[in-house]
């Protein structure tokens, strides 16, 4: 009886240590924002964002790797939208304000939808008089759609035979970080200081 009650203390000692050795030690492919997220996507985070070439307020051709400098909050809409935009916009750049106040930069990044009438001029006076640090896109149609299907947005413009039309849209601002990429999406409904709290934590992660 003495032997095999030293057999299983001996086995229970290898599986303690090997249960420990396994909680303790990082594997590859370990999200570290884990903690963080709070949204569940289909088929990944990886399976949003990416690449874009689009044109700044300078009429310059720009590419992600341009514009993704800090941490970012990219937005897709437009700037005739008469109502969501401006509320989405302004409360991301609030967000940006209250990190900045934590010691934390971020970048808002405001992307159209509606290239015909959202020129480079239009976009970047738009953006300025929001917050001074926000990033005005737009591009050709093709760029956009590339874009837009990149981080898998949708929006259709209205048909009305006049230049009054409005877009349909989604609403989602997207938590972009420069080595990372795409990490989380915030819905409109969350405050600047519920973002914030988010922005924050991924931030700390890094």
């Amino acid at each position: 009886m003495s032997r095999i009650a030293a057999f299983f203390a001996g086995t229970s000692l290898v599986a303690l240590i090997f249960g420990v050795w396994y909680a303790t030690t990082p594997r590859g492919g370990t999200d570290i924002f884990a903690d963080c997220r709070s949204s569940q996507i289909a088929g990944g985070s990886d399976t949003i964002g990416g690449a874009f070439t689009l044109i700044n307020s300078k009429g310059e051709t720009v590419t992600d790797a341009d514009v993704i400098t800090k941490p970012s909050l990219v937005y897709f809409g437009y700037t005739f939208c008469p109502d969501v935009c401006p509320l989405d916009n302004i409360r991301n750049a609030e967000v940006v304000d209250i990190l900045e106040e934590r010691g934390e930069d971020a970048t808002p990044v405001f992307i159209t939808v509606d290239p015909k009438r959202d020129t480079p001029e239009v976009m970047g006076a738009y953006a300025a008089s929001l917050h001074e640090r926000m990033i005005g896109l737009t591009g050709s149609a093709e760029q956009i759609k590339a874009a837009s299907a990149a981080y898998r947005t949708y929006y259709k413009a209205q048909d009305t035979g006049d230049d009054f039309y409005l877009v349909d849209h989604s609403t989602f601002t997207y938590l972009v970080l420069p080595e990372q990429g795409f990490v989380e999406y915030f819905r409109r409904d969350l405050s600047a200081d519920q973002v914030a709290d988010r922005v924050s934590c991924f931030v700390a992660k890094l």
